[in-house]
């Protein structure tokens, strides 16, 4: 569900309405006044809720899902559980992205506010540098400076003792205890979605937060995605070099290490204390297992288990890449050598 903190209701609306907007159809007409309130995933929705359906690999959350109603394709509707009504459209995907848009509204900064809007939290012994703009319903922590330019978003909690850097912007988050984020770094804007519509591709809304636990660092101009339905989640005390790019809804362990230049796409598992090394690219929807090392250039296209430390690209066991790495170069020297001869 969205956070009212970050996002406006809009609902709620009738299934009728959702209908004419989408261009589908009921399976079943009566169930055109049906309330619905807000746009959720299969496995967060209730009753008041909207979700879709578009990859059978989700089949078993469909069977399952408490949504009062549910965007299919035509071919699917039968597989709706009886009390989620099934709204027949040609793109599943596409028709939420207009249902979550007449839902949902993400919390601007009020114009003409001032730069700490009156309804900020702000506990004593909070520093803040000239050029500072806080939301409305924000909160500081007692200890927390923050530097010139920094942004904090309408709703965003930041807790005690922690340190904003200059130009920092943060929206769409809860930031705890002792964390340090450096110059430029971005957190919580929207995510990459975006999904195929019927006049090309269109944007997903983002519905989700940044959740940063105590005692992270996040260095300097790197970004963290807010959740696209879910939430991107960054464990306690991990640590994150600068220009980094975290996707949306990445779950990272405690203790981690991510070096300069890494990045993340969507839907990544990372376990408590992976070290993954500058420049690693890691595919979406991919689990590292904890305590995994991933080298330096690594390109991650698969999952990989606890401890273990990959390289290469696409990467495998760092032994077995470094055999064939040896290998090559000496296939490569060996041809050069008879290029060579008279």
């Amino acid at each position: 569900m969205a956070d009212p903190r970050f996002y406006e209701s809009l609902g709620p609306v009738s299934l009728g309405e959702l209908a004419d907007l989408t261009g589908g159809r009921l399976a079943d007409a009566a169930m055109a006044g049906r309330s619905i309130a807000s746009a959720a995933v299969l496995s967060g929705a209730d009753a008041s809720s909207i979700a879709f359906f578009a990859d059978r690999r989700h089949a078993g959350q469909l069977a399952l899902t408490k949504a009062g109603a549910c965007l299919v394709a035509a071919a699917d509707t039968q597989a709706c559980p009886i009390g989620c009504a099934a709204l027949i459209v040609a793109l599943p995907q596409a028709a939420y992205a207009q249902v979550a848009e007449r839902l949902h509204r993400p919390r601007l900064h009020e114009p003409g506010a001032g730069a700490v809007h009156a309804d900020a939290q702000i506990e004593d012994g909070v520093t803040m540098a000239p050029g500072v703009v806080v939301g409305q319903g924000a909160r500081i922590g007692r200890g927390t400076r923050l530097s010139p330019g920094a942004v904090i978003g309408p709703g965003v909690a930041i807790g005690r003792d922690s340190f904003i850097g200059a130009n920092v912007s943060i929206g769409f988050a809860l930031i705890g205890d002792r964390v340090r984020i450096w110059a430029g770094a971005v957190i919580g804007e929207a995510g990459f979605g975006a999904t195929v519509g019927a006049a090309g591709v269109i944007d997903v809304p983002q519905l989700g937060r940044v959740i940063v636990q105590d005692g992270v660092t996040i260095g300097a101009g790197s970004c963290i995605d807010r959740g696209a339905f879910e939430d991107t989640v960054i464990g306690e005390n991990t640590k994150i070099d600068n220009q980094v790019q975290i996707g949306h809804n990445v779950v990272i362990g405690r203790n981690c290490v991510l070096a300069a230049q890494t990045g993340v796409s969507g839907s990544v598992t990372i376990g408590d204390g992976a070290q993954l090394g500058g420049s690693v690219g890691i595919a979406d929807h991919v689990n590292i297992g904890a305590g995994a090392r991933l080298a330096a250039h690594a390109g991650i296209m698969r999952d990989i288990p606890a401890g273990e430390t990959w390289g290469g690209s696409p990467a495998r066991p760092i032994r077995r890449w470094m055999r064939e790495t040896a290998l090559i170069a000496r296939l490569a020297e060996r041809r050069g050598e008879g290029k060579d001869r008279p």
